[in-house]
């Protein structure tokens, strides 16, 4: 099995998401590709027709808006799918709930809440791959995001037993690349994108942008922008310090 670093030497930084893929696919057998929202569906749509047996996941925080579950369910019968859906830990839901109430993250910061609903949940899950792709961009959060590389060691998921690496093919792409590709092949994609919604988590924690807006300042908008990350990218924020 192929480091991180070795698969790095092998692509060229302007290679494109479909090179990126078939790398992937080459590499790893034990691979799956986390899906949520409109980069992770271009991915679907180009992964599914290298991978007949793709694997999917997505996480399910108790928290999302109705149109995202919607989503989902297009996603899962417009490409056959079998996407499987992580759910959080019950018991440390609900004593985060007892003891701190529904909107804790407002005063305290939504470290703690993304931790239990969606960053152990993945652990969990990463654990039992040996890679996994994502829909991150460059362009996607200027305080956090602009050095994502196109395949990386995940520093915040491996650990000294196992390396888990992790794929970025859509890296080098812009949201318009995102968006032409998405109506191109007449993708699903979730609703809320014709409401003004950019970047969509959780209900709680995501508004529409205005004109002008950056699509991650629809996300935790009362805290500072080089904190947008909810962990499951934390080594973004690790790189950063």
């Amino acid at each position: 099995m192929q480091s991180a670093e070795t698969l790095a030497a092998e692509l060229t930084d302007d290679a494109s998401p479909r090179d990126v893929l078939k790398k992937a696919f080459q590499s790893f057998d034990n691979i799956a590709l986390s899906f949520s929202g409109a980069e992770d569906v271009a991915l679907i749509e180009m992964a599914h027709r290298l991978n007949p047996n793709l694997k999917v996941f997505t996480l399910d925080t108790g928290r999302l808006p109705a149109e995202t579950y919607e989503f989902v369910e297009r996603v899962r019968q417009h490409y056959g799918l079998q996407i499987e859906v992580l759910f959080p830990d019950a018991r440390a839901v609900q004593e985060m709930v007892g003891e701190k109430g529904l909107f804790s993250f407002y005063q305290d910061g939504h470290q703690e809440c993304c931790g239990i609903r969606k960053v152990e949940p993945l652990r969990r899950k990463l654990s039992t791959v040996d890679a996994w792709i994502t829909g991150q961009r460059r362009d996607q959060s200027p305080g956090t995001r602009t050095e994502v590389p196109l395949v990386q060691r995940d520093e915040a998921f491996s650990t000294e037993e196992h390396e888990l690496v992790k794929f970025n093919p859509l890296a080098n792409w812009t949201s318009k690349e995102v968006w032409d590709y998405i109506r191109m092949t007449e993708a699903p994609y979730n609703k809320l994108h014709e409401q003004g919604y950019v970047s969509i988590g959780c209900q709680p924690c995501t508004r529409p942008v205005l004109p002008g807006q950056h699509e991650r300042e629809g996300r935790w908008w009362w805290e500072e922008s080089t904190q947008k990350e909810c962990g499951l990218h934390a080594a973004n924020v690790i790189a950063k310090v």
